[in-house]
């Protein structure tokens, strides 16, 4: 069996696409698999018609890397691959889509309206319906790309314009006061839980990907009642959208106690210090352990 690693792409998440991939070709060179790594383009289908591979282990995050296009395109190929399907895919990406379907099975989220750059371009919308502070960020980004919090209407118009340059619509939040905790959910269970605590301001790209300006409670200082509360909620939300494989959900716990979800992220990033892997830890999985364990679930979900 030939495993193509599929990273890299063209969303702005491609470098730390990169460093996941060459993570996961790694592991996969040492536990002995047949693999190559595919570095995603415009000509990806050509790669991999190239490569001949049995099936595609997807690193890719953001962008038709993780809104279910590349998946749709494997489909259509007939190579099986890792993580989520075509559906659970564009659900997971689409903010607003998965916000409402959270709704609809009863999972908490955050408040929210949600603006369209027609609309806004047009001054169809009064600047007036929203309340301060809130979280402005981009219908279909990842990474927390585009995402500010804002306390007045002078920052609340550069957020709005920022966001808008990776889409035509724009979340907009209620900024909820609390802890960020992150759950990882493989296959059908949950493995535990990760509190970040950026050490400025919020969890941004810039905190998630600079050594140092995070710290990371595995697992998060939480009695054990909430804890397990949070678990249910992440596989819930995980099973709500289909999810496949490996996800991270991500959530704020209000001052009062109070869950909310955020989103659900179909492919995690998965460089050694990532949030899932350290998850992964907790429920005794070495990196290399929770790769193969990822490979496996879609093997067995292909036999299906």
């Amino acid at each position: 069996m030939k495993v193509g690693v599929i990273a890299g792409g063209i969303s702005s998440e491609r470098e730390v696409s990169l460093r996941s991939g060459q993570a996961v070709f790694n592991a996969l060179k040492e536990l002995g698999y047949d693999v190559v790594f595919i570095d995603a383009g415009i000509d990806l289908c050509e790669k991999i018609k190239i490569e001949k591979i049995d099936i595609a282990f997807l690193v890719l995050h953001g962008g038709w890397g993780e809104n279910g296009a590349v998946q749709g395109m494997l489909e259509v190929m007939g190579i099986p691959y890792t993580g989520s399907g075509v559906l659970a895919s564009a659900l997971a990406m689409d903010k607003e889509a998965s916000k409402k379907i959270f709704l609809y099975h009863g999972i908490p989220v955050p408040p929210f309206k949600v603006l369209n750059k027609k609309d806004y371009i047009s001054s169809a919308v009064s600047l007036s319906s929203f309340s301060f502070p809130c979280v402005v960020k981009p219908a279909e980004e990842g990474s927390s790309i585009g995402v500010n919090i804002v306390k007045n209407e002078r920052e609340f118009k550069n957020a709005i314009n920022e966001a808008f340059q990776f889409g035509k619509r724009v979340i907009i939040e209620k900024f909820i006061e609390g802890r960020e905790i992150h759950i990882g959910v493989l296959g059908d269970k949950a493995l535990g839980g990760v509190e970040v605590r950026p050490k400025k301001g919020f969890y941004s790209y810039e905190a998630k990907y600079t050594k140092g300006l995070t710290e990371y409670i595995l697992p998060p200082e939480i009695d054990n009642a909430l804890y397990e509360k949070l678990k249910e909620l992440g596989l819930k939300a995980h099973k709500s959208l289909n999810c496949k494989g490996g996800t991270r959900v991500d959530m704020i716990v209000d001052q009062q106690g109070n869950p909310y979800v955020l989103e659900v992220n179909t492919i995690p990033g998965m460089t050694e210090t990532s949030l899932l892997p350290k998850i992964a830890s907790l429920a005794g999985y070495d990196f290399k352990g929770l790769v193969k364990e990822i490979l496996e679930l879609s093997l067995k979900n292909n036999e299906k």
